[in-house]
């Protein structure tokens, strides 16, 4: 999450200090607006990659706090069980990435290549199916804690979090979705996706939303600590 408000600030620090707006459709022109665009796409990029991996690290530590955990149909068991190792995520997460900088990149120099609108598309078809991932698995959690006697008996939340936890679960995948559907049904039309009428509601907005959620005290679970583990014992200066 740190990643995400260090790369939207610099994005959006980038963006006020070029000399035009870089989200019209005219900022392929030439010079430094330019390299501002690319550099504010890219942060951008990455910034989403960090709030996605936030929480879907989120929602898989709040699973691991469920004790009986009703799979659904096997395929998308055999889904949520890959989704739920971390480092095939994260790279996961670097592939859209690098193939949206690669297309913005290809695009900003050649506005009619195939390629660089190809490789944009695959990119943000990749982040969406990658913010699916984390909506079933929040829609596991919400079906487990709900046949749970106490589902924050391991939670130790308290006040607005241990009311609505569900509720706040369950919206910021719906902001995520909203930011990825709107990003994938303006793919093929780049005037559109960085329209700010557009853009600052359906892109900006939920981002921003989630960062805010995520925050609420409560929200993230504790680490589970293993009390059986064993210390070290010294009595009068020597090891038992």
């Amino acid at each position: 999450m740190n990643l995400f408000c260090l790369s939207m600030l610099a994005a959006f620090e980038a963006s006020s200090n070029s000399n035009s707006n870089i989200y019209l459709e005219s900022h392929t022109s030439v010079g430094e607006n330019e390299g501002v665009f690319i550099a504010a796409e890219v942060l951008f990029s990455v910034g989403f990659f960090g709030l996605l991996y936030s929480v879907y690290t989120l929602v898989v530590d709040r699973l691991e706090l469920c004790d009986n955990i009703d799979r659904p149909i096997p395929i998308i068991s055999n889904i949520l069980c890959f989704a739920q190792n971390h480092r095939l995520i994260c790279i996961a997460l670097i592939i859209p990435v690098a193939l949206g900088i690669a297309g913005i990149d290809i695009t900003s120099s050649n506005p009619t290549s195939s390629t660089g609108i190809d490789l944009r598309k695959a990119s943000a078809i990749i982040f969406l199916v990658l913010t699916i991932f984390p909506g079933l698995q929040t829609l596991v959690l919400i079906r487990a804690e709900h046949q749970n006697k106490d589902p924050l008996e391991n939670s130790q939340s308290s006040g607005l979090c241990a009311h609505h936890i569900l509720l706040l679960f369950g919206v910021i995948m719906v902001l995520l979705l909203i930011h990825e559907i709107f990003s994938v049904a303006t793919i093929n039309d780049l005037a559109k996706t960085n329209n700010e009428h557009f853009w600052y509601p359906l892109i900006a907005l939920p981002e921003w939303l989630c960062a805010v959620i995520y925050a609420i005290p409560g929200l993230i679970p504790p680490k589970v600590v293993d009390t059986k583990m064993e210390l070290p014992q010294f009595t009068s200066g020597f090891r038992k």
